[in-house]
């Protein structure tokens, strides 16, 4: 919902890609890209069309890798930015975290959002969005 509130004040188009038809609001601004069910299409859609004019959201640590070799601009939805100085980081820690809940040690994924959250993800998504309105503008 904050992504399409932010997408109608700067009149941007958000693409929404998934591999099977969800439901967005009725907007002109709001688009549905349904892609073929292989493993990752959507990720691989995302990154054959993506340009360093874009904002991708996604909490995929992979694809928010793929995207900022891309020069996108990277958000997770809990208001970190994705950039060349700590996507490896992230790579890295993701692997960690997928080994330990393997081997047992750890239960359980990520922390619910909340308030807190919503609001450093609405900061950093206008932040992102005026940086990108500037260059455009360049």
């Amino acid at each position: 919902d904050e992504v399409y509130k932010v997408a109608e004040r700067y009149k941007c188009t958000v693409v929404l890609v998934a591999n099977k038809r969800l439901h967005i609001p009725v907007n002109p601004l709001f688009q549905m890209e349904v892609v073929s069910g292989g493993f990752d299409a959507a990720d691989d859609w995302i990154v054959e069309h993506i340009t360093d004019h874009d904002v991708v959201i996604t909490t995929d640590i992979l694809l928010a890798e793929r995207c900022v070799k891309k020069q996108a601009r990277v958000l997770g939805p809990k208001g970190i930015e994705f950039t060349e100085d700590n996507v490896g980081m992230a790579v890295a820690n993701r692997e960690l975290m997928q080994n330990l809940r393997h081997m047992g040690e750890m239960r359980g994924g990520p922390a619910p959002m909340e308030k807190k959250d919503r609001s450093l993800f609405l900061g950093k998504l206008d932040q992102i969005m005026q940086a990108l309105t500037r260059k455009s503008k360049t």
